[in-house]
C-alpha cells in the first residue's frame, strides 16, 4: 500500500466524490444497463462529474495507481469499482498511525 500516493488521490475533492459515488453504485448510477457488479462505466462517471473525459480519465488514473479502485475492461467500456480491501487497510493504518 502506497500511502503518499493515497493521500495525494485523496487530496482532491473531485476524487473523493468519485469514491463516494462508487461506495453507492446503485443510488449514483441506476440507469447504467451493464449489471453493477462489473463496476460503473467511466462514461457515466464523465457525465456526472460534468468535465471532460480526458479530465475525468486522469483523476481514474490517479484512483487507480493508488488502488483506491479497480478497472474492468468489458469490450469498449471501462468499468470502476471501489478497492474495500486497500481503503479497509488505509483507514486501519491511519488508525493506528495516528
Amino acid at each position: 500500500m502506497d500511502i503518499d500516493a493515497i493521500h495525494k488521490a485523496l487530496a482532491n475533492p473531485v476524487r473523493r466524490q468519485i469514491l463516494q459515488w462508487l461506495k453507492e453504485p446503485e443510488q449514483h448510477f441506476a440507469q447504467q444497463e451493464h449489471p453493477l457488479d462489473f463496476g460503473v462505466c467511466a462514461g457515466l462517471i464523465d457525465r456526472k462529474l460534468g468535465l471532460s473525459q480526458s479530465t475525468v480519465s486522469a483523476h481514474l488514473a490517479t484512483l487507480q495507481k493508488a488502488d483506491l479502485i479497480s478497472a474492468r475492461k468489458v469490450g469498449q467500456w471501462s468499468f470502476f469499482k471501489r478497492n474495500k480491501a486497500t481503503l479497509q487497510a488505509f483507514l486501519q493504518h491511519m488508525q493506528q498511525g495516528l
